[in-house]
């Protein structure tokens, strides 16, 4: 699979990191709408460790990028950023942190709890099904079972959402399984909020109150640990503001102000 895609003219000066781990793609309307008043890079990761993402975000910045860029990225992309700009301060002048997961442990326990509350008993009962499938060792066709799990949650996540195309590119379980417990196990240990001392560029986090990740586990941590942070929560909005029906336009409004 490409790693890159290109939106808008030269220089490319933004760069959009996808959610999942293992699932490119779903930033693409972001990308277009950006890429109006900006050139704009959409790096989409296929390596299946924490490392290998973060080496290849920094391989595909320092060949595309005219650096330092704005770094946006979006739930475990969001993260993902956090911790490349850390690691590699030079190349990121604003961070942009949108419907992030939290970054301590403690905020994250109930993140699939609120989910499964919020779907039908035959919604529930699928969701069950399909996480004793990922769950299971055996083989199988795990990428496909992933993907409709992935179209639940979104269900879940969801406030009022636009009707919208499903831009994912593939899904790729051993991604995601492989990066989300390197990442998960970073957090818990406090190694991942630690980094926060690292980052010296302006950091910005955008958040729906209607996401199941819980906005306090963004904004209290970082608001403790980043040395110029904001926090905007956008009302009747969930995981992804750019399909929401009462979010959208605030959330390109607040993007295009920001890069």
């Amino acid at each position: 699979m490409e790693n890159l895609r290109k939106y808008g003219n030269l220089p490319f000066t933004a760069a959009l990191i996808h959610g999942g781990p293992g699932t490119p793609g779903e930033m693409a309307p972001v990308a277009r709408e950006l890429s109006i008043i900006r050139g704009v890079l959409e790096p989409l990761q296929t390596k299946a460790t924490l490392e290998g993402q973060v080496r290849e975000l920094k391989a595909v910045l320092e060949e595309h990028a005219d650096l330092p860029v704005t770094l946006i990225g979006s739930s475990w992309g969001a993260m993902l950023s956090f911790i490349f700009t850390a690691r590699h301060p030079e190349f990121v002048k604003k961070l942009i942190l949108v419907g992030s997961g939290p970054y301590e442990e403690k905020y994250a326990v109930n993140i699939m709890k609120t989910r499964i509350s919020r779907l039908s008993k035959v919604e529930m009962e699928e969701t069950f099904s399909l996480m004793l499938v990922l769950n299971d060792l055996s083989t199988g066709d795990k990428n496909a079972s992933l993907a409709r799990f992935g179209q639940l949650i979104s269900l879940a996540d969801s406030y009022d959402p636009l009707p919208h195309n499903n831009e994912l590119l593939e899904c790729r379980y051993d991604i995601n399984k492989n990066v989300w417990e390197e990442a998960s196990e970073f957090r818990s240990s406090g190694k991942l909020l630690e980094l926060g001392k690292n980052i010296l560029c302006p950091v910005v986090a955008i958040h729906g109150d209607y996401d199941p990740h819980p906005f306090e586990g963004v904004r209290d941590p970082l608001f403790g640990i980043l040395k110029d942070f904001r926090f905007i929560l956008l009302e009747k909005c969930g995981h992804m503001p750019w399909i929401e029906r009462e979010a959208k336009e605030k959330f390109y409004n607040l993007l295009k102000k920001e890069i």
